[in-house]
C-alpha cells in the first residue's frame, strides 16, 4: 500500500499531442509556458507546430518530464546506391547546414548541384523527409533522382495526380499546403526547393504547421519583391551558405560570359514610342502619380478606371510592347541563330505574345504556361536529345527544368528582378566537357528597358526624383 501511495505521488509526465498543425498540452511546464497560449474552446494549451523543436529542447534542458505523442517521425536506412564525389562547395554547404543545427538556407546558382546537397543531407539525417517543389517538372525530376540515389527507400509523390503516403515524399508547394495539417507530424526533415516560394500567404503553412526539427531551404535567389524572404529565418532558418555564379565559374559550373547587345528603335518606332510615353506622362503629372514611388503603380492601376486613366494605361502597355518587341531584336536574334548553328539555345521573352511571334517567324518550338504538360515533356525530351536545338519560352522555364545540354541563352525581354536574370543564366551553366556558355541580353536603347536591364543585373539604384519612364511596371 505504501509503495502504491508513493508511486501515486510522483509527478505525472505532461503529454504533448498534435492537432492539425499545432501542439497541445493540458498542463504546461514553466520551461515552455511562454510558447503556448490558452485555447478556451479545447480547454488545452496550444502552440504552432513549428515550435516543436524548441519545446522539446527547452523541456530537456529543464529536465522536465514529457510524454511525446505528437511526432510520428520514422528513422530510415538511407543507403545510397552510388558514391558521388561532391564539389568543395557542396561539402562546405552540407557542413555549414549541420553546424547550424541542421536548419537553414543554402544559396547556390542553378546548375551548382543543390539537389545533391539535399540528398547528402538526407543521407546524414536518416529520417522521414518531405520535399516541396514549385512545379510538376521539378516534382518528376526529384522523384526520379531520389529513386536512383535511395533505391531501398519507399519514395512517393504528392501532386500531379499522385497522392502517396511514403517515408520520403516529394510534393508540389500547392499540394503540400492543401494537406499541411495531415503532413505536419509525419516528417522530421523538411526540404524546400526554390525556397523563396515558401513565405507566400498560401504556402507558408507548410513550415508553420510542420513539426520537422530539421529544415533545409534551397534557392539561387532568396530575395522576394515583397521582402518576405526575412520570414525564412523563422520558417526554415537563416542563410547558412551562399555562393554566386561568378564564384563557381569554370569550376563546378561551366565557364560563361555575358554579352549585352543594344538595339535601337527605327525612326518610326521611336516617334511612336515618344508619343505614347508623352501621353502617359501627361496623365501621370495631372494625377500627381510617381511610378517610382512605392505605391505609384497601384495608384496608376486604380486610376485606369477613368477614361483618361485608361488611355494612359493603354499607351503605357503599347510603349512597353514596342520596346520589348522591336524589329531590331528579331534581326539580332536571326544573327545569333546563324552564329551558333549547332549550339543548344534557349530564347527567353517576357510575354507569350512575343514567344509565339518568334516561334512563327523562325519556325521554333515554343513552351508557355499554356503548353499542356505532356506536350511540354515531349518538347523538352526532343531538346535534350538534340532533335530540337533551339527553343523559345517565356517565364515558365525560368525554374524547374534540367537542360544540361543548353549552352546559349538569349534574353529578348524580361522583368527587372535579379532572380530572373540568375535563373535564366542558370539554365546554361551545367558543367560540360569544354563547354563555354554565353548569355546574350538584347536591350532596346533609348527606352526604359535600359533601366530594367541594369536593375536585374543589380546595377541600378533607385532615385529619389520622380521616375516617369518606368515601362516595366507589372502587367
Amino acid at each position: 500500500m505504501l509503495a502504491a501511495w508513493l508511486l501515486s505521488m510522483r509527478p505525472v509526465a505532461a503529454t504533448l499531442k498534435h492537432d492539425r498543425g499545432t501542439l497541445l498540452l493540458r498542463q504546461v511546464p514553466d520551461a515552455v509556458a511562454e510558447l503556448f497560449s490558452w485555447d478556451a474552446r479545447a480547454q488545452m494549451w496550444r502552440a504552432p507546430g513549428q515550435r516543436y523543436r524548441e519545446v522539446m529542447e527547452r523541456l530537456r534542458a529543464a529536465d522536465a518530464s514529457i510524454q511525446d505523442e505528437a511526432a510520428e517521425f520514422g528513422k530510415l536506412e538511407m543507403v545510397v546506391s552510388r558514391e558521388i564525389a561532391p564539389y568543395p562547395h557542396q561539402r562546405e554547404a552540407l557542413a555549414a547546414w549541420k553546424a547550424a543545427g541542421r536548419r537553414g538556407v543554402v544559396v547556390l546558382p542553378t546548375g551548382a548541384g543543390k539537389t545533391l546537397v539535399a540528398q547528402l543531407a538526407m543521407r546524414d539525417t536518416p529520417r522521414s523527409t518531405l520535399i516541396t517543389v514549385p512545379t510538376i517538372d521539378l516534382l518528376e525530376q526529384w522523384y526520379t533522382g531520389l529513386l536512383a540515389m535511395f533505391p531501398d527507400v519507399n519514395v512517393g509523390m504528392l501532386g500531379g495526380g499522385s497522392h502517396d503516403e511514403t517515408p520520403i515524399l516529394v510534393s508540389t508547394y500547392d499540394s503540400a499546403a492543401i494537406h499541411a495539417e495531415t503532413l505536419a507530424n509525419r516528417y522530421a526533415l523538411l526540404i524546400c526547393d526554390e525556397v523563396h516560394h515558401l513565405p507566400s500567404d498560401f504556402t507558408r503553412v507548410i513550415a508553420e504547421y510542420s513539426l520537422a526539427p530539421y529544415r533545409l531551404g534551397l534557392t539561387a535567389t532568396p530575395g522576394r519583391s515583397d521582402g518576405r524572404e526575412v520570414d525564412l529565418d523563422t520558417l526554415i532558418g537563416p542563410v547558412v551558405y551562399s555562393k554566386s555564379p561568378a564564384e563557381l565559374k569554370g569550376g563546378a559550373l561551366a565557364d560563361y560570359r555575358e554579352v549585352r547587345i543594344m538595339v535601337r528603335l527605327s525612326p518610326h518606332e521611336q516617334a511612336h514610342y515618344d508619343t505614347l510615353i508623352a501621353e502617359r506622362n501627361a496623365f501621370l503629372t495631372t494625377a500627381g502619380i510617381q511610378l517610382g514611388s512605392p505605391d505609384g503603380w497601384t495608384k496608376f492601376v486604380l486610376s485606369s478606371g477613368s477614361p483618361a486613366g485608361r488611355r494612359a494605361m493603354l499607351a503605357h502597355r503599347e510603349a512597353r510592347s514596342l520596346a520589348y518587341g522591336t524589329e531590331g531584336k528579331l534581326r539580332v536574334l536571326d544573327e545569333l541563330l546563324n552564329q551558333h548553328p549547332e549550339a543548344r539555345m534557349l530564347i527567353f521573352t517576357d510575354d507569350n505574345a512575343m514567344v509565339y511571334r518568334v516561334s512563327r517567324e523562325f519556325l521554333l518550338p515554343a513552351i508557355t504556361h499554356q503548353t499542356p504538360v505532356k506536350e511540354r515533356h515531349e518538347l523538352l525530351t526532343h531538346f535534350r536529345s538534340g532533335q530540337y536545338r533551339r527553343m523559345v519560352t517565356s517565364r515558365v522555364l525560368n525554374e524547374g527544368i534540367d537542360v544540361p545540354e543548353a549552352s546559349i541563352a538569349v534574353i529578348l525581354s524580361g522583368t527587372a528582378t535579379e532572380r530572373e536574370q540568375i535563373q535564366r543564366l542558370g539554365r546554361i551553366l551545367r558543367k560540360g566537357e569544354g563547354k563555354q556558355a554565353i548569355l546574350y541580353e538584347v536591350v532596346t536603347e533609348g527606352t526604359s528597358e535600359e533601366r530594367v536591364s541594369k536593375q536585374r543585373r543589380g546595377e541600378w539604384k533607385p532615385r529619389s526624383a520622380p521616375v516617369w519612364e518606368d515601362v516595366n511596371a507589372p502587367d
